[in-house]
């Protein structure tokens, strides 16, 4: 059965640690397919505006162009409208029918899980995999003992890859990527001018971030 691996967020902009991700999360847990998922925009960040779907599109592609198995979907840009995981997850199951799912995510998209909508019934309808950043801990006292249970913690080194095919679903804690790159942090930086300071974008981002004049 094929894996395939899908990471949500909006990538405002995509940066190195969202790639560090990509790259060994489909190393740890063999992803056949592993695909960036940029929200149109994120319903539980109702605040702030986003970059254009166009560009943050645009921008994932020329981060991705290096990496065969590497990708990006448009499943939600697609419907140009905020979009819930709940309501994307059955879509994703239609697209692969006969293949694992991974949906993966950061350790704030973890912390802030239960703003999710129907957040318990998102967490048993996928195999989920949380990276892990330096600096920012890791609870699971937000989660309820059902979805405690249903936790595999991959950190320190430890493998326990005879769960990966019991046919159940489970919440992979892993920190096989250690990255400390924000993209709130780094759209600050890009603000102020100070692009030419950072390696936290790939050089293609960089040249379009600095083209489309984004971020000022």
């Amino acid at each position: 059965m094929r894996r395939i691996a899908y990471f949500g967020g909006t990538f405002d902009p995509v940066h190195t640690g969202h790639l560090s991700v990509a790259r060994s999360v489909t190393k740890q847990f063999d992803i056949d397919l592993f695909y960036f998922l940029p929200a149109f925009h994120a319903p539980h960040k109702p605040n702030r505006i986003p970059t254009s779907a166009f560009h943050r599109f645009a921008m994932l592609v020329l981060a991705t162009e290096p990496y065969d198995r590497i990708g990006v979907s448009t499943v939600e840009l697609e419907k140009s409208e905020k979009r819930f995981t709940i309501q994307t997850l059955p879509e994703l199951y239609r697209i692969h029918p006969d293949c694992e799912l991974f949906f993966v995510m950061g350790a704030d998209s973890w912390a802030d899980i239960r703003t999710w909508r129907d957040w318990e019934e998102v967490l048993v309808m996928s195999n989920h995999i949380v990276a892990t950043r330096p600096g920012y801990p890791i609870s699971f006292d937000h989660v309820t003992e059902k979805i405690r249970q249903r936790i595999v913690d991959l950190r320190n080194g430890s493998s326990k890859t005879e769960v990966f095919n019991d046919g159940a679903k489970h919440i992979y804690i892993s920190d096989a990527v250690l990255y400390d790159t924000s993209a709130s942090e780094l759209r600050e930086d890009l603000t102020d001018g100070r692009l030419e300071k950072r390696n936290d974008v790939p050089a293609a981002v960089a040249k379009y971030i600095e083209k489309y004049e984004l971020y000022r």
